[in-house]
């Protein structure tokens, strides 16, 4: 055992003995299986910003797009910089809805607000079933645990998932989404720090002689593409219409179950525009991260593109090449934090696909219907910690298969549908009074389908010489391996769906729409 790895062992210990440490006081605020699954109503602005920011991030951030400014160079920096504007725009647009009905209704999850929005059983069972696709992004933030602890521990990689695992397991299973928010606002903090001296780093020029224009030059020599605008070739950096896309595909990212849920944690009376405007900061600092491969590619040259982790290992890599190995060490533990702080997140939203939306509101009348509200809420709190479980391993057998692939794109297995989905009952729901309960269902169904058959290229060929039909065929069919224009058409088409059908069907009671909009006369 080298004397890297020694430091990162000794790092991951005080690293989980802190996360052990927030799981218990997590615990302690435990009383019921809300505070369990929302936290509701319990952190301050900057705290949750740094959570919010952190879960929001991901290993996707910290590994996967490092990892596409290594292979892409600066033509990558608009996909970086790009996405949190979308996300945070998106979040803004239905934080006040989402918030105060959702605390109106007594909601724990993003599927269960769709479904009281909507006043359909049947909506909310679909959303929440749909969700499991989440599973992919969660496998991708295991695999970017993989990836840290393999190549800073030592370890093979059965053993690096098992741990990534473990660490996991023992505090969300402790403290819920208390152990969550707690443990991302330190860990967004960590990964704040980490991303300006990322920053400073490539400025600097570091590790390359010359500088700054030694790493232009550089990445020149290496590969000319590197140095413009767009990346032609690329599949997702090829043109304006790319980076239209990503803006687009973004825009409902922040309203997926494990960030969503979020909204609800924030105290009453501290402003929406204001705590979003912070995460914005934020998620823009932390989205920089994306300069730490460009450099990483100055320095290392092209080895990771053929080494076994790819170019998911760039920053990982540049530490080692850098740094004292204690410091690289120590770095790697605040990389550790971007990962976990989206898979906590992640692995309880997705426990209440099972504890809450299909066992308290629909399995509990059924299997319990002369049980207690307390009776019922304790076996919630019991079924969201054994969920837990089966959600984890479930997600590591996943990451296991997908040992290999570029982390910041595979998220999109889970995350592209589930955001074309919601494009129609959520973010317009949130504008129009006038989306309809079967508007909504459908909406959320062609939204869905649509993104997997496009991703998939299920549809014809098509010809680039044919009539306008196969001409649309054909270019549909060049955007199967760009996820973020599969989303952006699969949202588009979730918006007209619930357009026509909501204008074809009967409207929602007024009172209930006026509970959610507020009175019309008021």
């Amino acid at each position: 055992m080298d004397s890297l790895q020694v430091w990162a062992w000794v790092f991951l210990f005080l690293y989980v003995g802190a996360m052990i440490g927030f799981g218990y006081l997590g615990m302690r605020q435990v009383q019921n299986s809300d505070d369990f699954s929302t936290a509701r109503g319990g952190y301050g602005m900057w705290f949750l910003a740094f959570a919010m920011t952190a879960t929001t991030a991901s290993g996707a951030t910290f590994l996967g797009i490092p990892g596409l400014g290594y292979k892409f160079g600066l033509p990558a920096l608009g996909y970086a910089l790009v996405y949190p504007f979308a996300v945070y725009l998106g979040v803004w647009l239905c934080f006040k809805q989402v918030q105060k009905a959702g605390n109106a209704f007594g909601n724990r999850s993003i599927p269960e607000f769709i479904g009281d929005r909507y006043q359909s059983n049947v909506l909310r069972i679909i959303v929440a079933v749909f969700s499991i696709v989440l599973l992919f992004y969660l496998a991708a933030q295991l695999l970017a645990g993989l990836v840290m602890f393999e190549q800073m521990l030592g370890l093979d990689a059965f053993w690096a998932l098992t741990v990534t695992i473990l660490v996991l397991l023992v505090y969300v299973v402790l403290g819920g989404a208390h152990a969550d928010i707690l443990t991302d606002g330190v860990q967004g903090a960590m990964m704040l720090i980490l991303a300006v001296a990322i920053v400073v780093m490539f400025v600097n020029g570091v590790g390359v002689e010359g500088g700054l224009d030694g790493v232009m030059s550089r990445l020149q020599n290496l590969d000319p593409k590197m140095v413009g605008v767009f990346y032609e070739g690329s599949g997702i950096l090829d043109s304006s219409w790319d980076f239209v896309a990503i803006f687009l595909a973004h825009l409902s990212l922040g309203m997926l179950p494990h960030i969503g849920n979020k909204v609800w944690a924030l105290k009453e009376g501290v402003g929406r525009t204001r705590f979003l405007l912070l995460c914005l900061v934020f998620g823009v600092v932390l989205a920089a991260m994306i300069f730490g491969g460009v450099l990483a590619r100055a320095v290392l040259g092209d080895e990771l593109l053929t080494s076994p982790g790819g170019p998911n290992q760039a920053i990982p890599a540049l530490f080692i090449a850098l740094f004292p190995q204690w410091l690289a060490a120590l770095l790697g533990v605040a990389i550790l934090s971007a990962i976990m702080s989206t898979a906590d997140g992640l692995v309880i939203s997705t426990s209440q696909i099972f504890a809450n939306d299909i066992y308290r509101r629909s399995l509990s009348k059924v299997l319990h219907p002369n049980a207690s509200e307390e009776e019922v809420d304790h076996n919630v709190l019991k079924i969201s910690r054994w969920s837990i479980v089966v959600v984890l391993l479930g997600a590591g057998v996943l990451a296991w298969h997908s040992i290999g692939q570029n982390i910041a794109l595979m998220v999109w297995a889970g995350l592209g549908g589930m955001m074309a989905a919601l494009a129609g009952p959520l973010i317009l729901g949130v504008f129009w009074r006038g989306v309809t309960k079967q508007g909504a269902i459908w909406g959320f169904v062609i939204g869905a389908i649509s993104f997997t058959v496009l991703r998939n290229a299920w549809l014809p060929v098509g010809d680039v010489e044919g009539n306008v039909l196969q001409q649309g065929l054909f270019w549909m069919n060049r955007q199967a391996n760009n996820p973020f224009a599969c989303a952006t058409v699969g949202e588009g088409l979730s918006v007209l769906t619930t357009v026509v059908v909501s204008l074809l069907t009967p409207a929602l009671p007024r009172e209930h729409i006026d509970k959610i909009f507020g009175s019309r006369n008021a």
